[in-house]
């Protein structure tokens, strides 16, 4: 999102503290918020740094799961590798994800991922992305045809003083209604039937913590709720703070109702793989599995410094320093990961938009300047994409 967009968030913000917003049930009290689930549902999600043990288990039943579809299909011989994929926020700038997919399946080398990682407009793009090249179509629209008003209804001034939000993020819910179906549902459930694994990370603003949703063990629960809370959390997920209103999620704890306030996971963390807590060589070893491990970053970013200059106003400056801050952070991700991929024995591949891509963007979900970062991601991909072993530093 632009400095200046993102200026007018906070402002909006500071004034909507002031002003009495939209009714909302009650948070979760901050004594019972590691006990708070979503109804019929419950084992779906987990906080991270609080529900290690959980997600542990999880990823283990994943791998049993996989070996015994693995022998029901007749493999032989080593285990084929396990290959991750994290995809990270970025806006309208995940058209150079979505084009990089869509490059990687016309090289004809893309693997079938293991365990597949969304956040913000990476969210939007991670259900896509772990179904295969089946649905390289579905993202090439969604990410060369929108237009801000595919996304996004602005709000009058006096509305969005009284809101929760400066947009209405009504037409982005009609899109995913569209593009995520039933059937799209059911498609992921039966991959959670073969031990893979898709995560989407939203921040649970009332308790400040990091939440990742097990989409593919949404997709298999056959709730009757579990279409709707799948397209709640993609939302959520893209949903930053001030722009867009955040999504309000129903949840139970110690038998009483409450509702919990959920943001953009890039909040927190802009790309991630999986909480650092998790130790998969050590875990691998003490169940003694034998694989090869990669994993892919695609960053919907530039990672250079972008050089401005800067209008001498407050504005301007405090814009330039907090997109400094969101680039920053960003930065330190990749550096998390890099980490523990090197601890865990993972192979590291990162892919970002390059230097030299300086297409004219007008405003935030620009068509045009999408159809041109797509374009961009796809040729780099197609041609054999330039992955680096390592983040800028190391």
């Amino acid at each position: 999102m632009r400095a200046n967009h993102l200026i007018i968030c906070l402002i909006a913000i500071m004034v909507l503290a002031g002003c009495s917003g939209p009714a909302r049930k009650d948070a979760v009290p901050e004594a019972l918020t590691t006990q708070a689930i979503v109804p019929g549902l419950e084992g779906v999600r987990y906080r991270v740094g609080i529900d290690t043990e959980a997600l542990r288990n999880d990823a283990l039943d994943s791998f049993w799961r996989e070996k015994a579809y693995l022998k029901a299909s007749g493999h032989k011989g080593p285990l084929p590798p396990a290959v991750f994929l994290a995809v990270s926020g970025g806006g309208d700038h995940g058209a150079f994800g979505a084009g990089l997919l869509n490059g990687w399946t016309k090289a004809g080398n893309r693997p079938a991922f293991k365990l597949v990682t969304g956040v913000s407009t990476g969210a939007l793009i991670a259900p896509f992305a772990f179904l295969g090249p089946s649905y390289d179509d579905k993202l090439k629209r969604l990410y060369t045809t929108v237009s801000p008003s595919d996304i996004v209804k602005p709000r009058s001034i006096l509305a969005a003083l009284v809101s929760d939000a400066l947009g209405d993020t009504g037409p982005l819910w009609n899109l995913l209604e569209k593009e995520v179906d039933q059937s799209l549902l059911n498609a992921i459930a039966a991959e959670h039937e073969k031990g893979r694994l898709l995560f989407v990370a939203t921040v649970d603003l009332d308790a400040r913590h990091s939440i990742l949703w097990n989409m593919t063990k949404i997709a298999a629960s056959k709730d009757p709720k579990a279409l709707h809370l799948f397209r709640s959390i993609m939302v959520a997920s893209a949903a930053i703070p001030g722009a867009f209103p955040p999504v309000m999620i129903d949840v139970e704890a110690n038998g009483h109702p409450y509702q919990e306030m959920h943001v953009d996971g890039g909040t927190m963390s802009q790309v991630f793989l999986y909480p650092p807590e998790i130790r998969v060589k050590e875990e691998t070893q003490k169940h003694q599995i034998v694989r090869e491990r990669r994993a892919y970053v695609i960053r919907n970013a530039r990672l250079d410094p972008d050089w401005s200059e800067v209008d001498r106003r407050a504005m301007s400056i405090a814009g330039r320093a907090i997109s400094s801050l969101i680039h920053t952070q960003g930065v330190g991700d990749l550096y998390r990961i890099y980490l523990e991929a090197e601890r865990d024995d993972i192979d590291f591949n990162l892919a970002y938009i390059p230097a030299s891509f300086n297409a004219p963007r007008q405003t935030d979900f620009d068509t045009e300047f999408m159809r041109a970062l797509f374009q961009k991601g796809y040729e780099m991909a197609a041609e054999g994409f330039p992955w680096e072993k390592a983040p800028p530093g190391f």
